[in-house]
Protein backbone atom coordinates (compact mmCIF):
# COMPACT_ATOMS: atom_id res chain seq x y z
CA UNK A 1 0.00 0.00 0.00
CA UNK A 2 1.43 3.32 -1.07
CA UNK A 3 2.17 5.70 1.76
CA UNK A 4 0.72 9.19 1.29
CA UNK A 5 2.89 11.83 2.89
CA UNK A 6 1.03 14.49 4.82
CA UNK A 7 2.37 18.01 5.03
CA UNK A 8 3.61 19.29 8.33
CA UNK A 9 2.10 22.32 10.00
CA UNK A 10 5.23 24.27 9.14
CA UNK A 11 4.93 23.37 5.46
CA UNK A 12 1.27 24.34 5.39
CA UNK A 13 2.08 27.66 7.05
CA UNK A 14 4.89 28.28 4.56
CA UNK A 15 2.56 27.64 1.61
CA UNK A 16 -0.10 29.89 3.10
CA UNK A 17 2.46 32.65 3.64
CA UNK A 18 3.70 32.40 0.06
CA UNK A 19 0.13 32.53 -1.27
CA UNK A 20 -0.62 35.60 0.86
CA UNK A 21 2.54 37.31 -0.40
CA UNK A 22 1.57 36.64 -4.00
CA UNK A 23 -1.98 37.92 -3.44
CA UNK A 24 -0.82 41.14 -1.81
CA UNK A 25 1.99 41.65 -4.31
CA UNK A 26 -0.49 41.23 -7.17
CA UNK A 27 -2.79 43.83 -5.66
CA UNK A 28 -0.01 46.32 -4.93
CA UNK A 29 1.84 45.93 -8.24
CA UNK A 30 -1.45 46.39 -10.11
CA UNK A 31 -2.42 49.45 -8.07
CA UNK A 32 0.95 51.21 -7.66
CA UNK A 33 3.10 49.72 -10.38
CA UNK A 34 6.41 47.91 -10.00
CA UNK A 35 8.45 51.03 -9.25
CA UNK A 36 5.94 52.26 -6.69
CA UNK A 37 5.86 49.04 -4.67
CA UNK A 38 8.55 47.96 -2.22
CA UNK A 39 9.13 44.64 -0.49
CA UNK A 40 8.35 46.41 2.77
CA UNK A 41 4.92 47.32 1.34
CA UNK A 42 4.24 43.71 0.45
CA UNK A 43 5.48 42.45 3.83
CA UNK A 44 3.33 44.94 5.73
CA UNK A 45 0.24 44.14 3.68
CA UNK A 46 0.83 40.41 4.26
CA UNK A 47 1.54 40.96 7.98
CA UNK A 48 4.94 39.28 7.80
CA UNK A 49 8.52 40.49 8.16
CA UNK A 50 10.76 41.47 5.26
CA UNK A 51 12.81 38.40 6.12
CA UNK A 52 9.78 36.22 5.48
CA UNK A 53 9.52 37.72 2.01
CA UNK A 54 13.15 36.88 1.30
CA UNK A 55 12.57 33.35 2.58
CA UNK A 56 10.28 32.79 -0.40
CA UNK A 57 11.68 35.17 -3.01
CA UNK A 58 15.18 36.41 -3.82
CA UNK A 59 14.02 39.99 -4.26
CA UNK A 60 11.37 42.24 -5.76
CA UNK A 61 12.00 41.13 -9.32
CA UNK A 62 11.69 37.47 -8.35
CA UNK A 63 8.44 38.27 -6.54
CA UNK A 64 7.08 40.09 -9.58
CA UNK A 65 8.06 37.21 -11.85
CA UNK A 66 6.11 34.83 -9.61
CA UNK A 67 3.12 37.17 -9.83
CA UNK A 68 3.46 37.25 -13.61
CA UNK A 69 3.72 33.46 -13.73
CA UNK A 70 0.45 33.14 -11.80
CA UNK A 71 -1.29 35.64 -14.10
CA UNK A 72 -0.12 33.95 -17.27
CA UNK A 73 -0.81 30.43 -16.03
CA UNK A 74 -4.36 31.42 -15.13
CA UNK A 75 -4.85 33.14 -18.48
CA UNK A 76 -3.58 30.16 -20.49
CA UNK A 77 -5.87 27.86 -18.52
CA UNK A 78 -8.90 30.04 -19.24
CA UNK A 79 -8.09 30.45 -22.92
CA UNK A 80 -7.51 26.73 -23.37
CA UNK A 81 -10.73 25.88 -21.52
CA UNK A 82 -12.71 28.28 -23.73
CA UNK A 83 -11.61 26.58 -26.97
CA UNK A 84 -14.05 23.67 -26.82
CA UNK A 85 -15.11 23.45 -30.48
CA UNK A 86 -14.05 20.40 -32.44
CA UNK A 87 -13.46 22.46 -35.58
CA UNK A 88 -10.02 24.15 -35.43
CA UNK A 89 -11.28 27.46 -36.83
CA UNK A 90 -14.13 27.68 -34.33
CA UNK A 91 -11.75 26.73 -31.52
CA UNK A 92 -9.32 29.46 -32.60
CA UNK A 93 -12.16 32.00 -32.59
CA UNK A 94 -13.18 30.93 -29.09
CA UNK A 95 -9.59 31.22 -27.91
CA UNK A 96 -9.28 34.69 -29.44
CA UNK A 97 -12.41 35.88 -27.63
CA UNK A 98 -11.14 34.50 -24.33
CA UNK A 99 -7.74 36.14 -24.87
CA UNK A 100 -9.27 39.54 -25.60
CA UNK A 101 -11.50 39.23 -22.55
CA UNK A 102 -8.44 38.46 -20.45
CA UNK A 103 -6.60 41.50 -21.82
CA UNK A 104 -9.52 43.73 -20.82
CA UNK A 105 -8.98 42.73 -17.19
CA UNK A 106 -7.23 45.72 -15.57
CA UNK A 107 -4.99 43.63 -13.29
CA UNK A 108 -3.82 41.26 -16.01
CA UNK A 109 -3.42 44.05 -18.53
CA UNK A 110 -1.29 46.25 -16.33
CA UNK A 111 0.89 43.50 -14.89
CA UNK A 112 1.57 41.63 -18.11
CA UNK A 113 1.70 44.36 -20.75
CA UNK A 114 2.65 47.55 -18.91
CA UNK A 115 4.66 46.59 -15.81
CA UNK A 116 6.25 43.41 -17.17
CA UNK A 117 8.83 45.03 -19.49
CA UNK A 118 9.77 47.57 -16.79
CA UNK A 119 10.07 45.02 -14.00
CA UNK A 120 11.92 42.30 -15.88
CA UNK A 121 13.62 44.20 -18.66
CA UNK A 122 12.64 43.80 -22.29
CA UNK A 123 14.58 40.59 -23.01
CA UNK A 124 13.52 38.73 -19.87
CA UNK A 125 9.90 39.82 -20.28
CA UNK A 126 9.98 38.66 -23.89
CA UNK A 127 11.36 35.29 -22.78
CA UNK A 128 8.47 34.95 -20.33
CA UNK A 129 5.89 35.77 -22.99
CA UNK A 130 7.47 33.23 -25.31
CA UNK A 131 7.35 30.66 -22.51
CA UNK A 132 3.67 31.15 -21.72
CA UNK A 133 1.96 32.22 -24.92
CA UNK A 134 4.06 31.27 -27.92
CA UNK A 135 3.43 27.55 -27.63
CA UNK A 136 -0.32 28.10 -27.36
CA UNK A 137 -0.37 30.28 -30.48
CA UNK A 138 1.75 27.72 -32.30
CA UNK A 139 -0.70 24.97 -31.34
CA UNK A 140 -3.69 26.82 -32.79
CA UNK A 141 -1.87 27.84 -35.96
CA UNK A 142 -0.64 24.28 -36.49
CA UNK A 143 -4.20 22.98 -36.12
CA UNK A 144 -5.47 25.52 -38.68
CA UNK A 145 -2.72 24.60 -41.15
CA UNK A 146 -3.20 20.86 -40.67
CA UNK A 147 -6.96 21.24 -41.22
CA UNK A 148 -6.34 23.13 -44.47
CA UNK A 149 -7.71 26.45 -43.25
CA UNK A 150 -4.34 28.15 -43.63
CA UNK A 151 -1.83 27.55 -46.38
CA UNK A 152 1.21 25.57 -45.29
CA UNK A 153 3.67 28.32 -46.18
CA UNK A 154 6.17 30.08 -43.92
CA UNK A 155 4.66 28.33 -40.92
CA UNK A 156 7.25 29.57 -38.42
CA UNK A 157 6.85 33.16 -39.56
CA UNK A 158 3.08 32.77 -39.50
CA UNK A 159 3.22 31.74 -35.83
CA UNK A 160 5.42 34.75 -35.02
CA UNK A 161 3.15 37.08 -37.00
CA UNK A 162 0.11 35.82 -35.11
CA UNK A 163 1.94 35.98 -31.78
CA UNK A 164 2.93 39.63 -32.23
CA UNK A 165 -0.48 40.57 -33.63
CA UNK A 166 -2.08 39.25 -30.45
CA UNK A 167 0.57 41.05 -28.42
CA UNK A 168 -0.37 44.29 -30.16
CA UNK A 169 -3.98 43.77 -29.15
CA UNK A 170 -3.00 43.04 -25.56
CA UNK A 171 -0.88 46.18 -25.28
CA UNK A 172 -3.53 48.38 -26.91
CA UNK A 173 -6.21 47.16 -24.50
CA UNK A 174 -3.94 47.54 -21.47
CA UNK A 175 -3.02 51.11 -22.40
CA UNK A 176 -6.59 52.20 -23.15
CA UNK A 177 -8.89 53.85 -20.59
CA UNK A 178 -11.25 51.27 -19.14
CA UNK A 179 -14.25 52.96 -20.79
CA UNK A 180 -12.68 52.48 -24.25
CA UNK A 181 -11.79 48.81 -23.86
CA UNK A 182 -15.11 47.29 -25.02
CA UNK A 183 -14.93 49.26 -28.28
CA UNK A 184 -11.24 48.48 -28.82
CA UNK A 185 -11.84 44.82 -28.02
CA UNK A 186 -14.34 44.58 -30.87
CA UNK A 187 -12.06 46.48 -33.23
CA UNK A 188 -9.12 44.20 -32.54
CA UNK A 189 -11.37 41.14 -32.74
CA UNK A 190 -12.52 42.26 -36.19
CA UNK A 191 -9.01 43.06 -37.42
CA UNK A 192 -7.47 39.80 -36.21
CA UNK A 193 -10.29 37.71 -37.67
CA UNK A 194 -9.95 39.57 -40.97
CA UNK A 195 -6.20 39.02 -40.96
CA UNK A 196 -6.68 35.29 -40.44
CA UNK A 197 -9.39 35.27 -43.12
CA UNK A 198 -7.00 36.87 -45.58
CA UNK A 199 -4.47 34.10 -44.93
CA UNK A 200 -6.92 31.28 -45.50
CA UNK A 201 -6.12 28.64 -48.06
CA UNK A 202 -9.67 29.14 -49.39
CA UNK A 203 -10.57 32.83 -48.80
CA UNK A 204 -14.03 33.28 -47.33
CA UNK A 205 -15.78 35.82 -45.09
CA UNK A 206 -14.46 35.22 -41.58
CA UNK A 207 -17.92 35.65 -40.08
CA UNK A 208 -19.56 33.18 -42.42
CA UNK A 209 -21.69 30.88 -40.19
CA UNK A 210 -20.98 27.84 -42.33
CA UNK A 211 -17.50 28.10 -43.90
CA UNK A 212 -16.90 25.85 -46.89
CA UNK A 213 -14.76 22.78 -46.47
CA UNK A 214 -11.07 23.72 -46.69
CA UNK A 215 -9.55 23.19 -50.10
CA UNK A 216 -6.67 20.73 -50.38
CA UNK A 217 -3.23 22.33 -50.25
CA UNK A 218 -1.66 22.51 -53.68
Amino acid sequence: MQHVRTQSRRELYSEATRAALLDEATRLFAARGYAGTSLEDVAAASQVTRGAVYHHFDGKQALFEAVLDAQETRAITRITAAATAADPLDAARQALDAFLDQCCDPVYGRLVWLEGPTALGWHRWRECEQKYAYGLVERFITALVDAGYLADQARGSLVRFSFWMLGGAGLALAEAPESDRPRLREEWRYLIRQAISGLRATPAPIDSPDPPAPAPIQ
